[in-house]
């Protein structure tokens, strides 16, 4: 009974995927437990170990041992940042859950002030980094997928954002009744929609070891995205195909009147031959980008589980 009036009393629920941060995960908590607890509110810190091959869960283990409001979830393999932040988020019980990341870029010393931004009325409050502390590429690599993304999804990507915010319940609960197979948590809020703001934040140098987000893997992630929440490329492609056929008729229109005019020369090799791998280079690409949409909805047709829960601990 005490656990249900716990769970129903509880107003806030802090989110965390958890990787390579053996060094910084009990930095993390108690920064976390320093600043919330001045809210006077019952909270809730989650945290979710990406089977992070280092001795994160160990330490999470010890952690809790040390604080009764702490709830860890291990999930069975590594299956990346954005079904982690969905798994915590299945376990929330708070009005309200702050999402951030473990590396204390997201300062907890935040989290303050989203609350009480929230509290004007809002559903959502982002956090927008007013003077991002990464290295150069990181932040032309975030550019570029913010603009290529925003481009073939129509949307409008704001690279000064990312995961870190807070969010009403009915936001949550609408974001996990998504089923998409692939997992993006800023692309899932700004689909659910609802009344939203962003405030600045002041954004930290990493505290410890690197980014696990590589250019490939934003390649990746970008390419993943687009195609699940587009059919943008295509439709590209579609147009393309119609531009390359209406210039064939005017082409072949041209040639008619040249051969009527008795002007046709001998067409040389090299044209021929460029025209001929052009085309197939476009028709190989369109087959492609085809086949990669089949083979998503292939992937969504199966209804695998985006993450697996391998071990619960606390709370």
């Amino acid at each position: 009974m005490g656990r249900i009036i716990k769970k129903l009393n509880m107003m806030l629920s802090i989110v965390s995927p958890i990787y390579k941060a053996e060094n910084i995960v009990e930095k993390l908590v108690s920064e976390i437990e320093k600043e919330v607890s001045k809210l006077n509110i019952a909270y809730e810190i989650i945290l979710v170990d990406d089977r992070s091959p280092d001795g994160s869960w160990e330490k999470m283990k010890e952690i809790t041992s040390q604080y009764n409001n702490i709830k860890i979830i291990r999930l069975s393999r590594n299956f990346g940042q954005h079904p982690a932040i969905m798994a915590g988020l299945s376990q929330v019980s708070g009005k309200w859950t702050v999402v951030m990341d473990c590396d204390l870029q997201d300062q907890p010393k935040e989290i303050i002030k989203l609350y009480n931004k929230a509290q004007e009325g809002f559903d959502v409050v982002l956090a927008r980094r007013k003077e991002r502390k990464d290295n150069f590429l990181k932040v032309l690599s975030s550019k570029i997928f913010s603009k290529v993304y925003g481009f073939f999804t129509d949307t409008k990507y704001d690279n000064e954002i990312a995961n870190f915010g807070i969010y009403n319940k009915k936001v949550i609960q609408s974001i996990l009744s998504i089923s998409d197979y692939i997992k993006f948590f800023p692309l899932f809020v700004n689909f659910v929609g609802f009344n939203s703001t962003s405030i600045q934040v002041e954004h930290a140098s990493r505290e410890s070891g690197s980014t696990s987000y590589s250019f490939g893997k934003l390649v990746s992630l970008a390419f993943n995205s687009i195609i699940s929440f587009s059919n943008k490329p295509l439709k590209i492609f579609v147009k393309f195909g119609m531009i390359i056929s209406l210039l064939s008729i005017f082409v072949g229109v041209y040639y008619i009147v040249e051969a009527y005019n008795n002007k046709i020369e001998v067409l040389g090799y090299t044209s021929i031959i460029v025209s001929i791998w052009f085309l197939s280079g476009i028709i190989i690409t369109t087959i492609g980008v085809t086949g990669i949409y089949v083979g998503k909805i292939f992937d969504q047709t199966k209804s695998r589980p985006p993450y697996i829960i391998d071990e619960i601990y606390g709370d």
